[in-house]
């Protein structure tokens, strides 16, 4: 297991619960959103943990709530907690949710992924990648990062880390998990509602400030006197979150990647983009944000892979649509030509790329196909 100093001494310092008062603020500013499921489940003494990263919207998440949690006479636990994603997290990050915790006199929770960070996920996943495609267990490679579309590096490091601590402290009790997520983020967001709840859970997700605008939000911190993380006023982030986001915007890739502490980080991830072939951001590739921080070999090896990239992707075309990965696959054995021609394109790109590829001619495809669909059949009959 990976061990982070700051993780370590934040478990440390918040080992018990304090037993000082929570801050009382005047008024809330602005208002909260809620909704009656919510409201019914803190008179009856649910549990509340706020989730903050060290931005702003889970700082104003967690002072409004706790606000708000104290005018209504609120009997039940709550508590902070943090997801620490290892290299990837700001220097300031943890120390920001520690203030925080100290300012509302609150415990601190922090959880991390035992197999490491993220940047361990990645390296990791890409590994998985290579030997899924030298054994024939998918038909193209696919990407080692996190996507818009797959953010395991929320669900897997973040939400379900959090959901089972919560899960495990309060066994009796439901739990009202809140972060701050607003809808002016993003169109995805925009559609968010005020609270989620899965049949059968013991967990709510309320997101207090979802109505909430940045202005609001940098507002609201500045009246209850709250500091924001240094990225926002002294890197020129527009957004915090990990030191590169794949979310994250142009001008705010380029603001990271001026600052020191993220110096060697960015040398990894770029040296994953030379391995891999595969951009940090679908067309933006991290090797592009600061080439000034990479050595001429490094600069080297990571042409040559955006040109591997272009020539993969162009050899990876060839395959037809009904042969590519779908769920479920593989569906149907493939006729000898698709065969052939899957052998083509597994030879070169594991040519290209330096792979022990198996299965590079018809007779073991047509094999590992018959073998992955019988393994499937077993399943089912044992299902």
């Amino acid at each position: 297991m990976r061990h982070y100093p700051n993780v370590d001494h934040a478990r440390q310092r918040f080992a018990t619960h304090r037993t000082q008062p929570a801050i009382s603020i005047a008024r809330a500013f602005p208002s909260i959103s809620i909704l009656p499921p919510i409201a019914g489940l803190l008179e009856q003494g649910a549990a509340v943990a706020i989730g903050v990263s060290g931005g702003k919207d889970s700082q104003a998440a967690a002072m409004a709530t706790f606000e708000y949690l104290d005018r209504i006479g609120h009997s039940g636990p709550r508590l902070l907690i943090h997801a620490d994603l290892g290299s990837v997290e700001w220097a300031d990050s943890l120390p920001t949710c520690a203030q925080l915790s100290d300012r509302l006199g609150a415990e601190l929770i922090v959880v991390c992924r035992k197999q490491g960070g993220l940047m361990d996920r990645w390296e990791s996943r890409w590994r998985s990648n290579v030997a899924r495609y030298e054994n024939l267990s998918t038909v193209t490679l696919v990407p080692c990062w996190s996507t818009p579309a797959m953010r395991f590096c929320t669900s897997e490091m973040k939400t379900s880390k959090i959901h089972a601590e919560l899960k495990r402290r309060f066994s009796r009790l439901p739990i009202i998990s809140v972060t701050g997520v607003r809808r002016e983020e993003s169109p995805q967001r925009a559609r968010a509602e005020i609270f989620d709840h899965k049949p059968g859970e013991r967990i709510w997700t309320w997101r207090p400030i979802l109505d909430w605008s940045e202005a609001e939000v940098f507002s609201a911190l500045d009246f209850w006197g709250i500091e924001p993380h240094p990225a926002y006023r002294r890197f020129g982030l527009t957004r915090v979150s990990c030191r590169f986001c794949i979310m994250s915007s142009l001008p705010d890739l380029v603001a990271a990647a001026a600052q020191p502490e993220a110096h060697d980080l960015y040398r990894q991830m770029v040296g994953l983009e030379c391995r891999s072939t595969f951009a940090f951001q679908s067309s933006r590739w991290l090797g592009d944000i600061a080439p000034h921080l990479l050595e001429p070999r490094i600069r080297d090896l990571f042409a040559m892979a955006k040109e591997k990239a272009g020539r993969r992707r162009e050899v990876e075309r060839r395959l037809t649509k009904p042969m590519l990965y779908v769920k479920g696959w593989p569906t149907r054995m493939l006729s000898d030509g698709e065969a052939d021609l899957l052998a083509e394109v597994r030879s070169e790109v594991g040519a290209m790329l330096g792979f022990r590829a198996r299965h590079v001619d018809r007779v073991s495809i047509h094999a590992r196909y018959a073998e992955l669909l019988d393994l499937q059949a077993s399943r089912g009959r044992a299902a």
